[in-house]
């Protein structure tokens, strides 16, 4: 293995350019995809986004999504076609085109040419494609943009037409009015969910207008409320509820007699005698400029006003005929102006009574069509144009915009005589979210789709799919199907997928097209494209002979959400082609899109799939949340609220932010404000540690050799799992864990789980294994012991590398690429490895043990903090209070001196009578049966906290009690251990702390006896820190000196002798005195301390080197003093690691035959000479 750096110095964004360059150099995504060819397929629908934009933060969240699980479902055995696609019709483009040639009507278009203009919109479609391959390629996400698919695409059309052929043969399509929210800015229809976009609270006029019932003998009238006084012209009918009760009331001043719901009665507005009045119309009119809610009278106003003459039920309405307000559809007096009844009115608002204009609402057109007034499917009158603006039909407001009429037309009702009462309206009202124009409900002429006739089978092809999370799939998704209407699938636009209707002249003969091939052969036409300006032209001969002319196709073009419903056909232009691919692999298998698709993708894929094949188009399925600026609010260009995805890429890295947004709560459907100090986080608190594993396994591998050994060859897993160490079988048992979780996790899709259990697994890692196995990594235990310790680490970081290898492409190549060098592993990139099998054994037990055992350190060190007794205070014992005896003897076995050492603590008592130490207490836990037991909970509580300490041993024993008559479990009921301290001893001198499960007790009574190993770790501490002061790395060979200050030496030569054995196996060499430092060494640090646990010293390092025995190498020259010099700086010399690996190949012995006038010498090592000044230290305390 290659050397590696400080984490400090290591660059993510830097590495993950050199794998990005790697995986180039290999075509390492080609290659895995030919390597996969005949796997099993995996069907992955990627749902396509507009190329008119640059990609967000969105974007890349689904995007992380789909790689982690196609890259996943890859390394299980399965080959997995991904294709990007883009969305390249629609708005988004002609709104582009419309601003920049100025276009404001559809007759600019016209007068331009379809032609010119289509071909304006196809040139900025694939503006931005560069960049998002760039972006998307950054992110570590593994697709196909050279075999992209375009929904413009020729084959991606005809697959189209097709789908659309299939349903007119199935009946499903009709030609038809609907009621659409409308831009007049964009002049189009909007789908439901384009209209939910942008909502803004404005003001609209309310009004309440008369319409006076014909041959009524007190000439009353029924008043209407309306906050769209520009549909008043429209008017076709009047709508009651047949269930309220309506009252007939005369006011008392005026004497006109109305008819509104009996609640609705204090809507009127209250009036007071003119006489009472000095400025009745200045009065009237301030009144009038009220809201709703502030102008409707109080009631004993409206008792003062109006007299009740009667009441009526509103069934009995129905079939009154009334006066129209305007006369602009005189025409229809025979079916219209009368009264119907419908239960969409309701009573919380308004007069009880609602205007109807059929071209101007939803309700509006389905009751008057259920009231034969106006006829479903055929032809309506609809008074105002594509622009927003009243036709000629409306004589006294042609040419207007309608909203800028309202107050015109208000101004008509009054000259009428016909105004109740107006205002103002403050309310939440739609906008399009393109051109910024209030949206109005207006009916079009459409090809629709009969959704609500497959409503049944689109719930139980819900039924079949699977969500993450489900909420989305079982309320808001379910809730949209169980409402579904009709689809309107038609746009009077230009650059779209035309529809495939060839229509005679006189409407008789119609002709749906599905291939190219039967538009060629019916119309003898070539057919080379299929948009507009390219078709439009091309006419098919009547079937009923020349004399009935030829057949044209009509103007509309597809709604851009049919053409992205049709994909998983037509991104393979099925049936055209891969027709076994597709029959054999549909529903595809996962598709994944944010939570805003519901209503969108997700509904469009469900509907066309229902409608063509009876299935879902999907079985597998993430719903991800929103990505909102840091301060909640929307990520904006304008304010600039965010900061850009290649700025913080560039920053910390792809694999940061992956994981950031991946273990986050947008992945379960929810909002998430994004922080980039979060990504930050991601790489201090889970990469770096992750790491500094992996890089102190390289380098205790590297010092291996340095030290002579053989090269680091890591010990095959089989052999592995038979190791007699404790935490070598916890860690190998909590990966094995580790591979059966995900596996079962992302199974289920889940990755909200997945995230955080990897977390806590790299925490558990580097805090646990590597932080208590450093002696041994480190050599200090012997070599096989050693050996045996960094190959179970090595199996480790390979297999979490393979686990993570989906979530963090990057980072896990780059540890692959150099662990690979030393083993098996033959894969050229770790994303052609196989997903790991759980295949090792699992041991619970000690998996549980080990968890309790970071439990027992963590309260040991609440303890000494509340005490502030340092770690570097050594104390006498610690007792381990817990009922499982188990656990206890891993506790006081296995696990003790790990649990020791880290504390610095003498002894451990395990105990396993919980009453010795503790008395028990029962609580109840609220949270959990709060909800169940309802109102019995209060009685439950009581009896739980009146347990005795015998009843709480039983039931933990048991595992249950029944408590007034309630089955009670071991999650219901928390079981407090509330610390007995000893008697005669106080809080300073024995302390516990415990967390329910677990007590620990320390005793912190000071012991003279403890005294030395204090400031034998004092020192060691010292020293650790002036080696990383130093820069210095494991493998560096140097020597550590340690010289005493104090008038009176005594007290540190006592400690270093008794506390020899602890220091040189903390610092991995004796520590020598400062009188052996030889006059040629190399010091590279040096630190004096002061008032060390009351001692001085000064702390020297050195670079290795050689020691002399100069009696026997003046021996080898019978005393000549200038020949054993001249040796002796012929050694010094040499490159230390030369000279070392020498001695190691020559089994401890060296000729020296080459210093000019001096005689060949055999040196041996540990009698002339030594490799170290430590080495000839220890043979001279041996002897």
């Amino acid at each position: 293995m290659d050397d590696v750096c400080e984490g400090k110095d290591f660059s993510f964004p830097r590495h993950e350019e050199q794998i990005l360059d790697y995986w180039s150099d290999i075509k390492a995504f080609d290659t895995q995809l030919a390597r996969t060819k005949d796997n099993p397929e995996y069907i992955f629908y990627d749902g396509p986004p507009f190329a008119t934009g640059l990609p967000h933060y969105g974007h890349i969240l689904a995007g992380t999504i789909k790689d982690i699980v196609t890259r996943y479902q890859s390394m299980t055995g399965h080959h997995v076609t991904r294709r990007f696609g883009w969305d390249c019709h629609g708005l988004p483009v002609e709104n582009e085109i419309d601003k920049k040639l100025g276009i404001k009507r559809r007759e600019d278009v016209l007068k331009l040419g379809i032609d010119k203009y289509n071909e304006e919109c196809r040139s900025i479609v694939t503006r931005y494609v560069e960049e998002w391959e760039k972006v998307i390629t950054r992110t570590g996400r593994w697709i196909d943009f050279k075999n992209d698919y375009k929904t413009m695409d020729l084959k991606f059309m005809e697959t189209v037409w097709w789908v659309f052929g299939q349903l007119y043969e199935k009946g499903l399509v009709y030609k038809g009015f609907k009621v659409m929210p409308y831009s007049t800015g964009c002049k189009t229809p909007l789908s439901n969910f384009e209209a939910g976009q942008d909502y803004k609270v404005v003001n609209d006029p309310e009004i309440m207008v008369t319409f006076p019932v014909v041959g009524d003998p007190q000439n009353a009238a029924l008043v209407a409320w309306t906050t769209t006084p520009w549909t008043l012209p429209s008017n076709l009918a009047l709508c009651v509820n047949a269930t309220f009760t309506y009252v007939k009331v005369c006011n008392r001043y005026s004497g006109k007699i109305y008819v509104v719901a009996e609640s609705r009665l204090s809507a009127l507005p209250s009036e007071k005698p003119k006489s009472n009045v000095v400025n009745g119309p200045d009065a009237s009119k301030k009144s009038n400029s009220k809201t709703k809610g502030s102008s409707v009278g109080k009631k004993d106003n409206i008792e003062d006003s109006y007299e009740v003459l009667g009441k009526v039920s509103g069934a009995s309405l129905v079939g009154l005929q009334y006066e129209p307000l305007f006369n602009y559809f005189s025409e229809f007096s025979d079916v219209a102006f009368r009264v119907v009844a419908d239960n969409y009115v309701t009573d919380d608002s308004g007069t009880g009574i609602v205007h109807c204009a059929p071209a101007f609402g939803e309700d509006d057109y389905r009751v008057c069509s259920e009231n034969q007034i106006i006829r479903k499917g055929e032809n309506l009158i609809v008074a105002v144009d594509d622009d927003g603006c009243f036709t000629e039909r409306i004589t006294d407001f042609s040419g207007c915009y309608v909203k800028d009429a309202d107050k015109d037309i208000i101004e008509s009702v009054k000259v009428r005589g016909r105004l109740v009462k107006s205002g103002t309206f403050a309310h939440s009202y739609p906008f399009c979210w393109r051109s910024k124009t209030p949206l109005i409900y207006r009916a079009v002429p459409s090809w629709f789709i009969r959704v609500e006739q497959l409503k049944d089978q689109l719930l139980e092809n819900n039924k079949q799919t699977y969500w993450v999370p489900d909420f989305v799939k079982e309320k808001r998704f379910h809730n949209w199907l169980e409402n579904a209407r009709d689809w309107a699938v038609s746009r009077s636009r230009f650059w779209g997928t035309p529809l495939p209707v060839w229509i005679s002249e006189d409407d008789e003969e119609i002709v749906v097209i599905d291939s190219i091939e039967k538009l060629e052969k019916l119309s003898g036409a070539k057919v080379f494209d299929l948009h507009r300006h390219n078709i439009d032209h091309i006419t098919i001969p009547s079937n009923r002979g020349p004399e009935f002319g030829v057949l044209r196709r009509i103007d509309d073009v597809f709604d851009c959400w049919f053409e992205s419903g049709s994909m998983p056909y037509a991104y393979i232009h099925y049936p055209f082609d891969n027709v076994e691919l597709f029959e054999k692999n549909f529903p595809g298998h996962f598709v994944a899109e944010g939570l805003d698709q519901t209503r969108g993708w997700f509904y469009t894929l469900m509907v066309l799939s229902t409608a063509l094949f009876g299935k879902p188009a999907f079985r597998n399925l993430i719903c991800n949340g929103l990505v909102l600026a840091e301060d909640g609010r929307k990520m904006s260009k304008s304010l600039k609220n965010y900061p850009s995805p290649i700025e913080v890429i560039d920053d910390y890295g792809a694999d940061a932010l992956r994981l950031y947004l991946i273990n986050s709560p947008v992945v379960r459907a929810e909002t998430l404000r994004f922080k980039k100090e979060g990504v930050y986080g991601v790489v201090k608190d889970v990469f770096l540690p992750w790491y500094n594993a992996y890089r102190f396994l390289v380098q205790n591998a590297k010092r291996l050799e340095v030290e002579g050994s053989p090269p680091f060859v890591p010990i095959d897993l089989a052999t592995l799992q038979k190791s007699s160490n404790v935490l070598d079988q916890w860690i190998n048992s909590a990966t094995q864990s580790l591979v059966y979780f995900v596996r079962q996790e992302m199974n289920y899709y889940r990755l909200y789980t997945v995230v955080p259990y990897l977390l806590k697994f790299l925490d558990n890692l580097t805090n646990i294994y590597v932080r208590f196995n450093r002696k041994r990594l480190k050599g200090r235990s012997g070599e096989e012991d050693c050996r045996t310790a960094l190959s179970t680490l090595f199996n480790v970081l390979i297999l979490s590398c393979k686990v993570m290898a989906p979530f963090t492409p990057f980072f896990t190549e780059v540890l692959y690429q150099n662990m690979r060098k030393v083993s098996n592993e033959l894969e050229e990139s770790i994303h052609y490895c196989s997903f790991p099998l759980a295949e090792g054994k699992r041991d619970e037990r000690i998996e549980q043990s080990v968890t309790r055992m970071m439990t027992i350190i963590d309260l040991a060190r609440n303890i000494r903090e509340r005490h502030i007794k340092p770690l570097k205070t050594p104390l006498s014992e610690m007792v381990i209070v817990h009922p499982d005896s188990d656990f206890l003897d891993d506790i006081a076995g296995k696990l003790r001196e790990y649990v020791l050492e880290e504390l610095n603590i003498r002894s451990l008592m395990p105990c396993n009578d919980t009453l010795k130490y503790a008395s028990l207490r029962a609580e109840p836990d609220f949270s959990v049966l709060g909800k169940r037991l309802g109102r019995h909970m209060g009685v439950v509580a009581k009896e739980v906290k009146a347990m005795s300490q015998e009843n709480i041993l039983a039931f933990e024993k048991c595992g249950e009690v029944t408590i007034a008559g309630h089955c009670l479990k071991l999650s219901d009921i928390k079981v407090v251990r509330d610390f007995k301290r000893p008697n005669g001893t106080t809080e300073q001198e024995i302390d516990a702390a415990g967390d329910g499960d677990v007590l620990v007790i320390l005793d912190l009574r000071p012991d003279e006896s403890l005294f030395e190993a204090g400031i034998a770790r004092e020192i060691v501490n010292r020293i650790q820190k002036l080696r990383k002061k130093a820069a210095l790395e494991p493998t560096d060979a140097v020597e550590i000196y340690f010289e005493s200050l104090d008038q009176d030496k005594s007290i540190s030569e006592r400690v270093l002798h008794s506390q020899e054995l602890y220091i040189r196996d903390a610092i991995g060499s004796p520590l020598l005195p400062s009188t052996l430092m030889p006059s040629y060494a190399v010091i590279i640090g040096e630190e004096t301390f002061h008032g060390i646990s009351g001692l001085s010293f000064v702390i020297g390092l050195s670079r290795a080197t050689v020691a002399f025995n100069s009696s026997t190498i003046l021996a080898l020259f019978s005393g000549n003093t200038k020949l054993a010099d001249g040796l002796q700086t012929y050694l010094l010399s040499r490159d230390y690691v030369n000279l070392k690996s020498e001695f190691q190949q020559g089994n401890g012995k060296i000729t020296v035959d080459c210093i000019e006038n001096v005689p060949a010498v055999d040196l041996v090592l540990g009698k002339h000479l030594f490799l170290t000044v430590g080495d000839l230290y220890s043979a001279n305390c041996n002897s």
